[in-house]
């Protein structure tokens, strides 16, 4: 690869080529920001994410030891919040907190959310006292607030709003729900957020 090429491109380079020792080896020399070198690792884990065995271990474990070097509180999070979304467990307790099932209750219902809807992407363990999955959590809260917040820009978007008649009644009940919507897309956001404040 040139010198000057972007991270993003050499490693993609090295991964078509399945050399993705290399791709781990660009990470690690590379100096990490929130952008490009980010979405790197997120492709590495990527392809590490249908690898078994042995061939999966000799990527997963470098790129975890290249994360949890990193300096970047918010960088660290996102790469294993990202490699996460993949399915490659990046944090074992060393980066995300903990949170209980009770935790979880206390925080939906000071954000405004239902948490059984959490329920429906994932296994909510039945004694509050036990700890919850926070990165799925996290990535579900994060899904929901986008979900909601697009089905809000696309209801705003089909009302017209240039008739000279005013909106009919339909149109208003549109932008009632958009307004729901956008609501409960801050909400879930929060939620997101709180779970991951103390990220180490």
């Amino acid at each position: 690869m040139s010198q000057g090429a972007r991270v993003t491109d050499e490693v993609e380079f090295y991964k078509r080529r399945g050399e993705l020792q290399n791709s781990v080896r660009v990470l690690r020399i590379r100096r990490p920001e929130r952008l490009r070198w980010r979405a790197a690792v997120a492709s590495v884990t990527e392809v590490a994410a249908v690898l078994r065995g042995r061939e999966r271990a000799r990527i997963e474990e470098p790129v975890r030891e290249i994360v949890l070097d990193l300096d970047d509180r918010i960088l660290r999070r996102e790469s294993v919040l990202d490699a996460r979304r993949s399915g490659v467990d990046l944090d074992r307790g060393e980066v995300l907190p903990r949170h209980s099932r009770w935790d979880l209750k206390r925080t939906a219902f000071l954000t405004g959310v239902d948490q059984d809807e959490l329920g429906r992407y994932m296994r909510l363990p039945d004694d509050y006292f036990r700890a919850v999955d926070t990165a799925a959590v996290v990535l579900i809260s994060r899904a929901l607030a986008n979900a909601h917040k697009d089905r809000a820009d696309k209801l705003v978007a089909r009302v017209q709003t240039q008739k000279g008649d005013g909106l009919l009644r339909h149109e208003h009940y549109m932008l009632d729900r958009a307004e729901r919507d956008r609501d409960l897309a801050k909400r879930w956001a929060a939620l997101s957020k709180v779970m991951v404040e103390g990220s180490r």
